[in-house]
């Protein structure tokens, strides 16, 4: 057995569940899956949002209805339509009725400005926009008269939270529920997309250049979805919490497509509030969710939450970011249930590697990490160095994974997708090693490590140990320019409400638990750590925070 056979890690997970039978031969997209759900529940639950609740007929109805309003106005096969929306029940409508019109679903960020959404608008030469009016008065009207668009139809957070909602719009532009109130009843006579059709245009960050449409295919979302379904075990019976941006591919897959293909209804709350999703937690009984660290880190500072209240939340994922051990022990020991690491990007369409549910990942001795899972079904994740070969385990190098879940590359971008998509299969561009008993850690972003005075520094060592202070809620370290190392070591950090710390004892803090170059040089105490919409902490918007 070789060091990186796929099959090293069934010592941890029965063999028998190495081979992911994603569904019944007739269903070979997420459409396909939905459809089956209409048939069997069409009067139960789908979205709860607020005091409403969509039923499965509801969500179909509506969705066909959208789709033949957007045929109508000329929406063709392939055509790409912008979802530049928070998480309310109109996403998920209008991502269907898409797909049902055999169009392309391209996801935008709620918090993008002007610049950042004309650049997706032009590379992925979308015609059509949903938008919240606010986001179109703020933001999209003016992006939308420069580009290609030339349907824009606007809608509200307001719509589907009580029995008393309806059309909002007082622009000129499109009112989404007026459209689908025209179209209602009818059903689009446009064939269902093939498994290999682009699905959905997710777009990367653009950390290290513009952003790139990541295609991601019908079969795609439906093997990640059925990932999640047979990893975990959710079914009818579940109810899933959205807490997670539905523009994310974290949203996509495991929390819409999930809803879609098992049938338990997805509860939404417009954005994240640590408050209010407690609140719904409670009231919907939510089982399921999975989002960043941040979100469970908010979660157990809320003024909301309580044991009782979470007592539902039974099965928890978190990825996107190393999850801090502090932080594991701290949410286990305030409600009682285990937060389970899963890992994957935008590229493997979310789950590549995942920790088993009902396991406890082992902590790596070396470095106290906590490892982020074992490959997921029909998924070979090997470990390279510099020089493409394999490295023995124990060593760390560069992530490449290759299964089922790996789209099919970038939107026009064919240079990228080469470089991406190698014969051994998606360079992730993190760090990682794999142990003896065939478990995955995460080390870091390649491009995020620290050369101090020659000496490597990967940001994550050094954050876990800031998580172990009591008074730390978040924390985040960077390089910065150094005249003498070359880099240095620079930690932000937010406080848990009611406690108080400063630089100097938090640098002391560090330089006991750690080796003098890896420890930080100067600390800054934020109210906030900056992060992404889908809760990462944004190390980039950082490094040139000035220190007083």
């Amino acid at each position: 057995m070789t060091a990186y056979d796929d099959r090293v890690w069934l010592t941890q997970y029965p063999p028998d569940r190495q081979t992911l039978r994603p569904t019944d031969t007739a269903v070979r997209t997420v459409l396909d899956a939905f459809a089956d759900v209409v048939a069997a529940r069409a009067d139960q639950p789908a979205i709860h949002y607020f005091d409403t609740t969509l039923t499965a007929a509801d969500l179909d109805r509506l969705s066909d209805a959208f789709a033949v309003a957007l045929v109508d106005r000329g929406f063709a096969v392939g055509d790409r339509a912008v979802l530049y929306l928070q998480n309310v029940p109109q996403y998920v409508i209008a991502q269907l009725g898409i797909w049902k019109a055999g169009g392309i679903v391209v996801s935008a960020n709620p918090m993008y400005r002007d610049r950042e959404l004309a650049e997706i608008v032009a590379d992925s030469g979308a015609t059509v926009l949903v938008t919240l009016e606010s986001l179109h008065r703020d933001v999209a009207a003016s992006v939308a008269a420069s580009h290609s668009i030339d349907t824009v139809i606007t809608t509200s957070e307001l719509e589907y939270r009580d029995a008393s909602s309806g059309p909002r719009n007082t622009g000129e532009q499109l009112d989404m529920t007026t459209m689908i109130a025209a179209a209602d009843g009818r059903r689009p006579d446009r064939a269902r997309p093939n498994p290999d059709d682009v699905a959905v245009l997710t777009y990367t960050s653009g950390t290290t250049g513009p952003p790139k449409g990541a295609m991601t295919t019908h079969a795609n979302l439906l093997f990640s979805a059925c990932v999640y379904r047979d990893w975990i075990g959710i079914d009818a019976s579940d109810v899933i919490g959205g807490i997670a941006p539905l523009f994310h591919v974290t949203g996509i897959v495991g929390h819409v497509g999930l809803s879609l293909v098992t049938g338990a209804p997805l509860v939404l709350t417009h954005r994240f509030d640590a408050d209010d999703t407690v609140r719904a937690i409670a009231r919907h009984g939510v089982t399921f969710t999975v989002g960043s660290i941040t979100v469970f880190i908010a979660l157990l500072n809320a003024a909301e939450s309580s044991r009782e209240k979470l007592a539902s939340l039974t099965k928890i994922y978190s990825g996107g970011a190393p999850i801090p051990p502090a932080t594991l022990t701290a949410f286990q020991d305030a409600f009682g249930h285990r937060i389970h690491n899963i890992y994957g990007l935008t590229e493997t369409t979310s789950p590549a590697i995942a920790v088993p549910f009902g396991t406890t990942a082992p902590n790596d001795p070396a470095s106290g990490t906590t490892a982020v899972g074992v490959p997921v079904f029909d998924t070979v994740v090997r470990v390279i160095g510099a020089d493409g070969a394999d490295l023995p385990v124990g060593e760390a190098g560069e992530i490449v994974i290759a299964g089922p879940q790996i789209v099919a590359g970038y939107w026009n971008k064919p240079d990228a997708t080469t470089a991406a998509l190698t014969a051994a299969g998606l360079r992730t561009g993190d760090v990682g090693f794999m142990n003896r008993d065939g478990w995955f850690f995460l080390v870091d972003r390649m491009k995020d490590q620290i050369n101090a005075s020659g000496f490597k520094v990967w940001p994550r060592e050094v954050e876990d140990v800031l998580y172990e202070h009591p008074a730390v809620r978040e924390a985040a370290v960077v390089g910065v320019p150094d005249d003498y190392r070359g880099e240095t070591v620079r930690a932000f950090v937010s406080l848990r409400p009611g406690l108080e710390t400063n630089a100097e004892e938090l640098i002391a803090f560090a330089k006991e638990r750690l080796a003098a170059y890896k420890a930080p040089r100067d600390v800054l105490v934020l109210d906030d750590i900056p992060k992404t919409a889908s809760g990462k902490l944004l190390r980039r918007a950082l490094r040139d925070e000035p220190i007083d």
